[in-house]
């Protein structure tokens, strides 16, 4: 399809001119001119009809023909989604004062096969109303009523259980249950046997030594020795003691320790005895003195 005016021709050509509501088509359009000929060439998009959509279009492709002409061509593909026919408007190309015009397309775009009888509609049914099923109602209340009372349930035997359950008994340490003074003469006279110091563990024993006299001050004065350093152990002990000489010699032994645990200080043979001594004494003059107890028929002084 063209129309010929002397140097120019425009012709546009579709490959179907019928098909299926969604299917799609090729189009091509040409524009041939001699190369002296100054052509206005129109916008090819723009002459489809409202309804044809142009899926994908390429860009305007010019050729020199052997005759030395141009030819300028646009390939187009398109569709539609409505049912009609449509018809394509004649491409119009300005040279001058002349016009062209190609020739009118026209497509038909029809309906599959089916959809007339899938789109016959029918009367919008009446409200129905639906009985209410009330043995479905009583079910999910008892359901309900169910899982709270056994949640009651549970929580009181719990508590019963628990209220009934005896305490956990700690064991107790059987040296707490000995006197203070005993069991550190004990722990003492193991570590005069052991005699380590004479082997040169002299950390070990200062260590051991000052352990068994810290763990009696606890228990005999409440002083929590074992978590203080030797200054504010001795800083409590003080107004305790009313032996000033046995307070110095214990302040000697502990700052001694100190030396031999934190400075690696090596201590004499001397100093390791008068240690072990002073440890001896101080549990010794301070252990509880022993109120005597009255024999049977016997009579208490009066005063």
């Amino acid at each position: 399809m063209f129309n010929l005016l002397l140097a120019i021709v425009v012709s546009a050509s579709i490959d179907s001119t019928q098909m299926v509501i969604g299917e799609q088509t090729h189009m091509q359009v040409r524009v041939t001119h001699d190369t002296t000929e100054q052509v206005l060439l129109p916008i090819f998009g723009s002459q489809l009809p409202q309804g044809v959509e142009a899926v994908k279009s390429s860009q305007p492709d010019t050729t020199v023909l052997e005759d030395g002409r141009v030819q300028v061509s646009q390939d187009m593909t398109i569709t539609s989604f409505a049912d009609t026919t449509y018809t394509i408007r004649p491409y119009v190309v300005s040279s001058g004062g002349d016009t062209v015009y190609a020739e009118s397309l026209s497509i038909d775009i029809l309906r599959p096969e089916g959809v007339d009888e899938m789109m016959e509609m029918n009367d919008i049914k009446d409200i129905e109303n639906v009985p209410i099923w009330w043995w479905d109602v009583c079910k999910w209340i008892l359901l309900g009523l169910g899982i709270l009372l056994l949640g009651i349930g549970g929580y009181f035997l719990t508590m019963w259980v628990l209220a009934r359950r005896k305490p956990a008994e700690e064991p107790i340490n059987p040296e707490l249950l000995r006197p203070a003074e005993e069991v550190a003469l004990e722990k003492l006279d193991a570590i005069k046997a052991a005699k380590i110091w004479t082997e040169g563990r002299f950390k070990e024993y200062h260590t051991d030594l000052t352990d068994v006299v810290r763990e009696y001050i606890g228990r005999r004065f409440e002083v929590h020795s074992t978590e203080k350093t030797s200054d504010e152990t001795l800083r409590e002990l003080k107004p305790i003691l009313p032996d000033r000489g046995l307070y110095d010699r214990l302040s000697k032994m502990l700052h001694l320790a100190d030396l031999v645990k934190f400075a690696k200080w090596n201590p004499t043979p001397d100093e390791n005895e008068q240690a072990l001594t002073t440890a001896y004494d101080f549990v010794q003059e301070t252990r509880p003195i022993p109120t005597s107890v009255p024999e049977e028929g016997e009579e208490t002084p009066q005063s």
